[in-house]
C-alpha cells in the first residue's frame, strides 16, 4: 500500500467482517521502464534457469564504504527473516504489513528484484503465480489484491467478488514485474498457460472492464469507493478519475507484453501492443504536460479535468511512478520531474517527519535516481532507507528494495533481453572507493562484480555457461582496456540520457575479466 494512514480506519467499509482477523504488526529483526528499446529484444529461449542456482541468502557485499556494508548486512538479515514456508502455498515471503501473513500485489512487484538478488526468485514466482491464477471475470478481471499464506484473499481487503479493495495499477504492475523476473531468471514457467492467461486478460479484458468511456484509459467513478482506485495513492480514492501512475503502469505492462509476445513469435500481437504503449506515452507527454508550471499533471479529477492544485496524499505517486515506469519523455520534461524529486528528497532528509510520505513511497526513490544516472541523489536516498532511525524501517519493502537498489542501482547489474547477456554500469559516488557484490544469480549463471570507483570493473562467472558481459561506464572515454590491450568500445547515450562508454566481453565459466577506462 502506498498510503500511510491507519489501515483499519481507511477500510471502514470492510472492517465489519475483517478487522477481527487483522494481526498486529511486529518487528522480526531491512522498468519495465528500465530503458532498453523493444527493437533490441531478441527471442528468449525456453530453457529453465536451474544451472548454478545459489542457495537462498548466498549473496554477499563488500566495500570500502562502511555505511553501505552495515546497511547491506541489516537489509539481508531483515529480508531473509520474512522468508516463510508455513501455510499451504509453499515457500513465500511477507510482502505486506508485518504480521498479516500475506503478500500484496504492489509490494511483491517492487520487492521482486531484491528477492532475486537474495536467491528468492522461486518464491517470487510462486507468489506471482497465485495472483495470476486468481484473476477472474467475476471480479472484473481483477485478482486478489492481497493473498494469505493459505492461498486465500486477505480478509481485511476482501468480502466477496463484488466487494473488495483494489488499486487499478496493480494488474499492470504484476505483469511488468513478471516480465522483469523472466529476464532475471530465464525461467520458462513465466510462459505457462496460467501466466499467459493473466497477461492476456490484463491487457484486454481488464482494460475493457474498467475503461468506461472507451478512451483506452481505466477510470474510477465516484460510486466505486474502494473498488478500482485509479492510483496507488489510496488516500485519494474519491478524488481521482485517472492517476498518472495508473497510465504509467499500463504503459509498462504493454511494453512487457509486447516483449513477451515477440519472444513467442506472436508478432501481430506484439505490434498491436507496442503501438498502444507508444500511444500512451504520446498522450501523457502531450496532454498531461503543464507548460505553465513546467511539470506534469498528477491526475485527472473526478470531474474529468486536470487540476494544477489537485492535492497529493501520503503515497506520493504522481511524479515518482511515471519516472519509475519510464513514461516521461527524455530530455527537459524528465529532468524537470527529477528536479522535483531531488527537492523533495532534500526536504525529506531535513525534516523529522518528511514530505515524501511513508516508507513505501520513499522506497522508489533510489530506483528512480539511479535509473536516470543521478547517482548522488541515489546514494542519499539509498542510505536514508538504511538509516536505523527511519520510521517503519521494518516494513518488508524497505529491506528488499535496499538489496535491489544496491544491485541494480549502485552496482548497475542487469540482465539484458539478449540471451546470456549481462550488463554492469557502476554509479559509485565519492563516499565509495570500491564495492563488490558476490554470488549474484542471473539467469543460468552466478556472478560476482567489483567496481573500483567508476573506472574499473571486474566480473567473475562463478557458475553457469559462458556469457556476454556488456561492461559500461558512465561518461565518454577515449578507450577501454582489458588484459592490457585496448578493446573495441562504443560511446553513446543510454536511453535514459546518461552518457556511457561500453564494450562487450565474453566470460567463460570460472573466468574473471577486468575492464577499465583509459586514463588521461
Amino acid at each position: 500500500m502506498m498510503a500511510v494512514t491507519n489501515e483499519c480506519s481507511r477500510r471502514d467499509v470492510l472492517k465489519a467482517t475483517a478487522a477481527s482477523l487483522v494481526v498486529a504488526g511486529y518487528l522480526c529483526k531491512g522498468s519495465s521502464g528500465w530503458g532498453y528499446a523493444q527493437s533490441a529484444f531478441h527471442r528468449l529461449t525456453a530453457q529453465d534457469a536451474r544451472e548454478g542456482e545459489p542457495q537462498e541468502g548466498a549473496i554477499e557485499f563488500a566495500s570500502s564504504d562502511v555505511k553501505l556494508v552495515e546497511g547491506f548486512r541489516w537489509a539481508k538479515s531483515q529480508a531473509l527473516a520474512y522468508a516463510r514456508t508455513d501455510g499451504t502455498i509453499g515457500p513465500w515471503y511477507e510482502a505486506s504489513l508485518p504480521g498479516r501473513d500475506a503478500f500484496c500485489m504492489r509490494d511483491v512487484s517492487h520487492m521482486s528484484t531484491g528477492a532475486q538478488f537474495l536467491g528468492l526468485g522461486p518464491r517470487t514466482k510462486n507468489m506471482m503465480h497465485r495472483f495470476a491464477a486468481n484473476i477472474s471475470a467475476a471480479k472484473k478481471w481483477c485478482t486478489w489484491w492481497e493473498i494469505t499464506r493459505d492461498n486465500l484473499p486477505a480478509p481485511v481487503d476482501y468480502n466477496n467478488d463484488h466487494d473488495f479493495w483494489y488499486d487499478l495499477p496493480a494488474n499492470f504492475d504484476v505483469l511488468d514485474a513478471c516480465y522483469r523476473q523472466w529476464l532475471w531468471t530465464r525461467d520458462s514457467d513465466y510462459l505457462d498457460q496460467v501466466f499467459l492467461n493473466y497477461y492476456r486478460h490484463t491487457v484486454t479484458d481488464y482494460v475493457q472492464a474498467w475503461d468506461h468511456d472507451h478512451d483506452g484509459l481505466l477510470e474510477h467513478l465516484p460510486n466505486f469507493g474502494h473498488m478500482g482506485i485509479a492510483t496507488y495513492d489510496e488516500d485519494l480514492q474519491d478524488e481521482i478519475l485517472v492517476g498518472s501512475d495508473l497510465i504509467a503502469a499500463q504503459y509498462a505492462a504493454y511494453r512487457g507484453y509486447t516483449a513477451i509476445e515477440r519472444a513467442r513469435n506472436e508478432l501481430k500481437a506484439a505490434a498491436e501492443f507496442e503501438q498502444k504503449a507508444d500511444h500512451l506515452k504520446s498522450l501523457y507527454n502531450g496532454k498531461w504536460w503543464d507548460a505553465a508550471r513546467n511539470c506534469y499533471f498528477g491526475a485527472i479529477g473526478e470531474d474529468g479535468k486536470f487540476h494544477a492544485d489537485l492535492k497529493e496524499g501520503d503515497g506520493r505517486c504522481a511524479v515518482e511512478l511515471p519516472l519509475y515506469y519510464g513514461l516521461t519523455a527524455a530530455g527537459p520534461k524528465t529532468h524537470a520531474g527529477l528536479d522535483i524529486l531531488e527537492q523533495r528528497l532534500q526536504s525529506d532528509l531535513n525534516s523529522p517527519r518528511g514530505v515524501i510520505g511513508g516508507v513505501e513511497g520513499r522506497s522508489y526513490m533510489p530506483d528512480i535516481f539511479y535509473m536516470y544516472g543521478r547517482s548522488r541523489a541515489g546514494y542519499s536516498a539509498l542510505t536514508a532507507m538504511m538509516d536505523p532511525g527511519l520510521q517503519r524501517r521494518e516494513y518488508p519493502e524497505v529491506s528488499y528494495t535496499v538489496i535491489g537498489n544496491l544491485g541494480t542501482g549502485l552496482m548497475g547489474i542487469r540482465p539484458l533481453p539478449f540471451e546470456q547477456t549481462i550488463e554492469t554500469f557502476p554509479q559509485l559516488t565519492e563516499e565509495t572507493g570500491w564495492a563488490a557484490l558476490h554470488h549474484v544469480p542471473v539467469g543460468r549463471n552466478v556472478i560476482s562484480v567489483k567496481h573500483v570507483k567508476n573506472n574499473e570493473t571486474s566480473l567473475t562467472n562463478e557458475n553457469g555457461p559462458g556469457l556476454a558481459w556488456r561492461a559500461a561506464f558512465p561518461g565518454k572515454f577515449r578507450a577501454l582496456f582489458s588484459r592490457g590491450k585496448e578493446i573495441p568500445a562504443t560511446r553513446a547515450l543510454r536511453s535514459t540520457g546518461t552518457a556511457e562508454t561500453c564494450s562487450i566481453v565474453h566470460v567463460e565459466r570460472g573466468e574473471t575479466r577486468v575492464v577499465r577506462v583509459a586514463s588521461g
